[in-house]
């Protein structure tokens, strides 16, 4: 699989696909009202641990540590709205499973994800085996049963970068497991984006794979390339005639996390 991978469509019909709506909050959007990437990302999170708790596993499960989040805006979903998101499994294996998140807005703003989930022993903090209970529910809406872990993105360099900044690590920004939250990393696309409000005119994909984790007090910064027409095709053999564009956050010399950012054809 690559950058241009097909995502797995909504399962019509079948009940195991867990669903929830809420209204889309002022805090969730930017000064056009535009519902922002870092909020969609909370809102997969939030589904997420709404999920666990109706199907009783939240005490069972209760840590998950996102290794990749891919987000297609399709249209973007404007205030005022009533979001509904729908959840399923699209791949799973024995500790970690991928997660569909399907987000529309009542008047047509539409938002796909996918997620790749590793479950997290809250005793010792690794990777951990899921209960055969909750591995059975996964499994009702696909029989992708041998998920591995493939990176789809190699962090660039200052050498060569278009530019570099420096990303402030606030207190804020820091969660349960003493790292910066996944959410925050789509602060900083939402940062690119505002100096290129010309890719918020068509559909996007953005992608975030997350190499190591962010401390507060790391010195963090984005490296940003451009990728021409003609140059990308190790993104995805379908990728090779667009424009790719990706922010690489590092501490010193350590990769953090990757994003890439791309128009989408639908």
């Amino acid at each position: 699989m690559t950058l241009d991978k097909v995502l797995m469509p909504v399962p019509d019909r079948n009940p195991d696909v867990f669903e929830r709506e809420w209204p889309l909050r002022v805090a969730d959007i930017d000064r056009y009202g535009r519902l922002r990437l870092d909020a969609t990302a909370r809102h997969t999170q939030d589904i997420g641990q709404d999920q666990l708790r109706e199907w009783g596993f939240e005490a069972i499960h209760p840590l998950w540590i996102v290794r990749r989040t891919m987000i297609d805006v399709i249209k973007p979903i404007e205030f005022p709205d009533t979001l509904r998101l729908r959840r399923w499994c699209s791949a799973t294996s024995t500790r970690w499973c991928e997660k569909r998140v399907r987000i529309e807005g009542r008047r047509g703003g539409l938002i796909e994800s996918e997620a790749f989930w590793i479950n997290i022993n809250p005793d010792n903090f690794m990777p951990s085996r899921i209960s055969d209970g909750f591995l059975e529910g996964l499994r009702r809406t696909t029989d992708v049963d041998r998920l591995r872990w493939t990176a789809y993105l190699k962090g660039g360099t200052r050498e060569d970068a278009t530019h570099v900044h420096e990303y402030p690590v606030r207190v804020t920004d820091i969660d349960l497991f003493d790292h910066m939250n996944n959410s925050v990393y789509w602060s900083g696309v939402e940062e690119y984006l505002f100096t290129t409000p010309e890719l918020l005119n068509a559909p996007l994909r953005i992608t975030i794979e997350h190499d190591a984790p962010v401390a507060l007090g790391d010195k963090l910064e984005i490296i940003t390339h451009l990728h021409p027409a003609g140059t990308s095709e190790a993104f995805g053999p379908r990728l090779i005639d667009l424009p790719v564009t990706t922010l690489t956050y590092v501490a010193g010399d350590e990769t953090k996390a990757i994003a890439s950012i791309f128009a989408l054809s639908v």
